[in-house]
Order: structure tokens, then C-alpha cells, then sequence
């Protein structure tokens, strides 16, 4: 019921606003844990009660989204939409159409490095980072016949989805945050917020910057001239921005460091160390381009961004020596 009238505010809200006189419009941050990350709120409003209801109900809507798009929580309705026999088509919500429509048009575009169906490897490799040891390579291989993006059908006419193969896994890690903070945002805008800071972990989104500032301030790691790692200022307006990479998330077995990101081509944890950071209008392109890059590797990668057009920026760390290489696109500095 929450979620209903969280949207139904929302509906009646949108088109409302005009640009504001918020000189005297006070900072108000909130953090709650959502998605499995702490999911950050910095935003200007005229007085706190305006501030927590429009926190509130941009919660709500996060929450809401889990409740479609988790792949831990077995009611969501990614996970109902798994356990449906193979072959038949399935009417989904508009938001679950929506994601899956975006992850298969990059998985084309990455020819698979970036692929949703990797579920059952993914689940493999959480218990290997339980465990501390590898997946067995015979469990790896039983399931990639489970895997592979061409295995889903989506038909916007219908607005129905068909998985292909039996017993498949959806996992919308490398996207749904990003979606998510978009859609905070557009709750925060309807409700004549446009001095705002999203952010869930690495994906981030802003609005207009700071009262008195140029933007808002995020660090980026860099490499200077000796090869010494720095966090780097920039400031954000009207931008996302998301990072990729293994610098929190791997295990190290025999001497190799393995990444929570996968290949799905492979089935393999990444083994490249690599970190991404894709700058874009929205955060789920940012979010989703950041994953598959750090997928394609430093040489693949750069050329996707390039093809793309993206600002992107790679920070190499597999060698004793750092090496930051940045897109045709980057123009942040």
C-alpha cells in the first residue's frame, strides 16, 4: 500500500515544477541500507519535514524495485519469473521489461561480455568466495548450458518474456543499481528537488551542483608520473558516474586474484585487475558500461568506449606499476 501511494504522489507530481528561488533551502543527507549497499541521498529542500517525506518516499521506490529485480530475495519478481517452464511466454512489469530490453541490447553490443542469464555461475563463484577455494570445473561447466543472452526472448509488443532454457538465472548485478538511482532521481525532480546526489556503492548520479559550488565532489583514483596511486577531485553536474572493478570484491587462491566479476564467456572471475569508471547522462548506461568494460579488458574495452563515445577512464593494476588509460571521449581533466 506504501508503494502505491508513493507512486500515485509521484504521478500527480510530475510537471509540477518550476525552477525554484532555493537560496535559503537548507542541505539534508540520508543513507539506508537498500540493494544490499548503503544507498545515499544529498539533496537542498525549503524545511527537514518536506526533506524526510520526499526521502521517504524515494526509499519507497528503491524498495520497490528490489522487490522486482533481486535475485536473492526467492519472491521477487526476477526470481518468479526464473522458476516459470522454459519456452513459455511470461507478461512482466513495465520496470522488468525495461531492464532486460537494456541488458540485451549491450549484451549484443559486447557480443555476451556482458549477460545477464550468468546467474548460476555467479552463484557458483559466491560459494567459491565462502568457501575460499574454486568452483569445481565440472559444476562450472553443467551449467553453461543455462547461460548465454540469445537464450531469452523479449516481445515489446506483448511486453512478455521467454526464457529458453531450463532452470536459467537472471542476475541484473550490473545494471539494476544504476536503474535504481536513476529512478530515485526522478522521484527527487518530481517533487521539485533539482539540487540533488544519488549514489548506491560505485554508481552515482547527480542534478544540479551545490548551492554556491560547481558541482559535486567525487574522487577518483589516478596515477601520477611515478606511478603512485592519488584520490583525484572532480566535480559532477547533471552527470552519473559509476566504477567498476576488483579493488573491494575477489578472493586470491594459489597466488591468483580472482574478481567478483565474471566473464560469463568463460565462466572465470576476472583475473585482469582493472578498475573502470564510465561518466555518462544516466546511471544505468553508466553502470552497465563501466561492468562490461572491466569484461572486455584494457585494450577490447578502450575500444568499445571509443566506439560508443563514452567518457571512460582505465585504471590498469595488474603490473607493479599502474597505468591509467582514458577515452577519445574523457574530458573531466
Amino acid at each position: 500500500m506504501r508503494v502505491f501511494f508513493c507512486l500515485l504522489g509521484f504521478l500527480l507530481s510530475v510537471g509540477c515544477c518550476s525552477l525554484p528561488n532555493d537560496a535559503a533551502w537548507k542541505r539534508f543527507e540520508y543513507v539506508d541500507p537498500e540493494m544490499g549497499v548503503d544507498f545515499y541521498l544529498k539533496f537542498y529542500a525549503k524545511d527537514r519535514p518536506t526533506a524526510e517525506r520526499i526521502a521517504r518516499q524515494t526509499y519507497a521506490r528503491v524498495e520497490a524495485l528490489n522487490a522486482i529485480f533481486s535475485d536473492y530475495h526467492p519472491a521477487s519478481e526476477l526470481n518468479r519469473l526464473c522458476q516459470k517452464p522454459h519456452g513459455q511466454p511470461v507478461k512482466v512489469s513495465p520496470e522488468l521489461f525495461n531492464i532486460l530490453q537494456r541488458a540485451q541490447t549491450l549484451a549484443r553490443e559486447t557480443n555476451g561480455a556482458f549477460d545477464i542469464t550468468a546467474g548460476p555461475m555467479i552463484r557458483l563463484w559466491r560459494t567459491a568466495r565462502r568457501q575460499q577455494k574454486l568452483p569445481p570445473a565440472k559444476a562450472l561447466a553443467a551449467v553453461k548450458s543455462r547461460v548465454g543472452y540469445e537464450k531469452i526472448k523479449l516481445d515489446p509488443r506483448t511486453g512478455t518474456v521467454t526464457l529458453l532454457a531450463a532452470k536459467m538465472q537472471l542476475d541484473l548485478g550490473g545494471i539494476a543499481k544504476g536503474y535504481a538511482v536513476d529512478e530515485a532521481m526522478k522521484i527527487l525532480k518530481a517533487n521539485c528537488i533539482h539540487r540533488a546526489f544519488v549514489a548506491a556503492s560505485g554508481d552515482m548520479l547527480t542534478s544540479a551542483p551545490p548551492i554556491g559550488r560547481q558541482g559535486w565532489r567525487i574522487l577518483i583514483r589516478n596515477v601520477d608520473q611515478f606511478g603512485n596511486l592519488y584520490p583525484r577531485t572532480v566535480f559532477l553536474k547533471h552527470q552519473a558516474l559509476s566504477t567498476s572493478g576488483d579493488t573491494e570484491q575477489y578472493i586470491e587462491i594459489n597466488g591468483q586474484r580472482y574478481s567478483h566479476i565474471l566473464d560469463p564467456r568463460t565462466g572465470h572471475g576476472l583475473t585482469h585487475r582493472m578498475q573502470v569508471t564510465v561518466i555518462s547522462e544516466a546511471s544505468t548506461t553508466a553502470d552497465s558500461y563501466a561492468t562490461a568494460i572491466s569484461v572486455l579488458g584494457l585494450k577490447a574495452g578502450l575500444k568499445f568506449a571509443n566506439q560508443k563515445k563514452l567518457q571512460a577512464i582505465i585504471l590498469d593494476l595488474k603490473n607493479e606499476k599502474p597505468l591509467i588509460t582514458k577515452s577519445a571521449h574523457w574530458r573531466v581533466w
